[in-house]
């Protein structure tokens, strides 16, 4: 398993890498499937996430989380095969979330990877029904990390 995690500078002395790598690690080994997957976080600024959120979903506002599932061609089988995508973070979106809700940032950026990770692993919340298998499963994972009372911004 292997979890590559990119904290982009100013944010580098702010953020602890253990816990958001710890969070994926055991989303991966709870809920994946693949051998020996791996996947990309990256932790950037507003800026990047909403260039982001405007190409790829045609929103043009920053956004806490994106998650880019690598779809692998059959045709053409490779070693990316157990990669499972990306998860890019917005740490002041992250930091401002965690303020208003009264915890720590290191605990939102948990949740938010958490959160990534569900969907490359095809969770969705789209509708009532996958809404509620994605939040249960989000909180029986946080709960294991002993951060069960940290919910998802819902907007």
């Amino acid at each position: 398993m292997e979890i590559n995690l990119q904290i982009d500078q100013p944010f580098r002395s702010e953020v602890e890498p253990a816990p958001i790598i710890r969070a994926a690690q055991l989303v991966l080994r709870q809920y994946n499937e693949a051998d020996d997957p791996a996947l990309a976080i990256v932790i950037t600024d507003n800026a990047t996430i909403q260039q982001y959120n405007r190409d790829y979903r045609g929103i043009d506002a920053p956004t806490d989380v994106l998650s880019f599932e690598n779809v692998v061609d059959q045709a053409f089988p490779g070693p990316e095969d157990n990669y499972l995508g990306d998860i890019v973070i917005a740490y002041p979106v992250a930091q401002k979330q965690a303020q208003n809700k009264g915890h720590g940032v290191s605990q939102e950026l948990v949740l938010l990877a958490v959160h990534g990770a569900l969907h490359l692993l095809g969770y969705n919340h789209d509708t009532a029904e996958n809404k509620a298998r994605m939040w249960q499963v989000q909180h029986e994972i946080l709960t294991d990390l002993e951060l069960a009372e940290i919910q998802p911004t819902e907007n």
